[in-house]
């Protein structure tokens, strides 16, 4: 008997369901003997319906009638935003509907309370949509590295960001000047501050620190810093050094603590992840078995999207009537480990006056905080102009490295904030 499934919003992604649910059936059947079938689609703006076939599918305006109808075993909330979907989601799995979401800001925020209600009511909550689109990345973790420790995470989970660096990268172009690009192609909301921010990254890094230590991760914990201050010279000074620069999500477990952070970091072009370009999304994971793995794929757009809510719909029909399997395991209360405690390399940009001595007393003041300088950079200018004093530290506490920053910046002839990013 086929499993009924009903898609609350048909917009860019439930659009997307409703089109592989009506043309790709015979697939899934043909693959895992699963028989899956939309039965009910529920969206205020009618207009949107236009273009699908529907018959014999039950059409209404109102989701608390798809939650009600009882030829619909799974439900997919894909209307986005969290007040509205936190409401239809809980509605759902306490009348003891499946529920499949995209919506990783609502994870991110309720993801506790939703995987409570879901083991209350002996139902399926999967998310395989909400971090990296059509990357199965929920799953290798859940299923393919369910027997390793995992040690650390670095995800590339942000199109737009990505294709914004990618070109200031190879185009040479100014932040400002991509991203009116980039919105115009679709790549980036208007405003962007979600994603250029850092925000949208940080939803998804959240999932991934509780999901990957089975301790649950609060979204204020998560340290974010997005990729607006970025300049086309850092990404210039980056490439001499043999490096890319990326938008990074981290999770890495480190003395008995998680660390959960998201902010640009200086990547080598021999990594994995430095060959990761425009849109496209990645996420490289070490553990103690597998050893390192990437996982590379579209991160969003209405099919990649749909096709993992798919695959969600499926794996609830081929597991039929067995017992649910949470969606979060919160075994253990593991404390998220401060910004200021990190361990590593860090490159600074200092704006200043040709002035003599400058680095002479830069180099003092890190010298008095415990940070020493593996390489430096510095270009001539013309008489008058400011000048870029690039630095490469060697391995330095976080703490002490701000702190050096804060009594740089303070110097008589620092003319701009210091530039400052980590390096993996």
């Amino acid at each position: 008997m086929p499993i009924g499934v009903g898609v609350i919003g048909a917009g860019t992604v439930g659009g997307g369901v409703i089109d592989i649910l009506l043309a790709n059936t015979g697939v899934i059947r043909d693959k895992t003997g699963a028989e899956v079938a939309l039965k009910h689609v529920a969206e205020l703006r009618q207009e949107l319906l236009s273009d699908f076939d529907l018959s014999g599918v039950r059409v209404s305006p109102d989701a608390a009638d798809l939650i009600a109808d009882p030829e619909v075993q799974v439900v997919c909330e894909l209307i986005g935003g969290v007040k509205a979907a936190r409401t239809l989601i809980l509605q759902a799995l306490e009348a003891g509907k499946h529920v499949v979401t995209a919506n990783k800001m609502l994870l991110a925020m309720h993801g506790r309370e939703l995987a409570e209600a879901a083991a209350r009511n002996g139902v399926e909550l999967r998310y395989e949509a909400a971090v990296a689109g059509t990357i199965p990345i929920i799953k290798a973790i859940r299923e393919g590295l369910v027997a390793n420790h995992i040690h650390a995470v670095y995800g590339i989970l942000n199109g737009t960001c990505n294709y914004i660096l990618s070109r200031m990268t190879y185009e040479g172009k100014e932040f400002d000047e991509v991203l009116k690009q980039a919105q115009a192609l679709g790549f980036a909301e208007t405003p962007p501050d979600l994603d250029v921010e850092g925000h949208d990254t940080a939803h998804k890094c959240q999932i991934l620190a509780s999901l990957c230590h089975s301790s649950y991760v609060p979204l204020e914990r998560v340290y974010v810093e997005g990729i607006t201050r970025i300049t086309h010279l850092d990404v210039a000074y980056a490439r001499e050094m043999g490096c890319l620069i990326k938008l990074l999500a981290v999770v890495r477990r480190v003395e008995g603590e998680i660390e959960a952070r998201v902010h640009p970091m200086l990547v080598p072009e021999t990594h994995l992840l430095a060959s990761v370009r425009n849109e496209f999304n990645a996420v490289y994971i070490e553990s103690d078995c597998a050893d390192a793995t990437l996982y590379y794929g579209r991160g969003a757009g209405r099919l990649p999207t749909a096709s993992a809510v798919v695959s969600d719909i499926v794996d609830i029909a081929v597991r039929g009537g067995g017992p649910a399997r949470a969606p979060f395991q919160y075994t253990h209360d593991i404390p998220v480990r401060d910004i200021g405690l990190l361990e590593g390399r860090y490159y600074l940009r200092l704006t200043t006056r040709d002035h003599p001595g400058v680095l002479g007393k830069v180099c003092t003041v890190l010298g008095t905080h415990g940070v020493s300088i593996a390489s430096c950079i510095q270009k001539d200018t013309a008489p008058g102009e400011p000048v870029h004093v690039v630095l490469m530290t060697h391995e330095s506490v976080e703490s002490s490295v701000a702190a050096a920053v804060a009594e740089i910046d303070g110097l008589e002839f620092i003319e701009a904030p210091t530039q400052l990013i980590r390096a993996l």
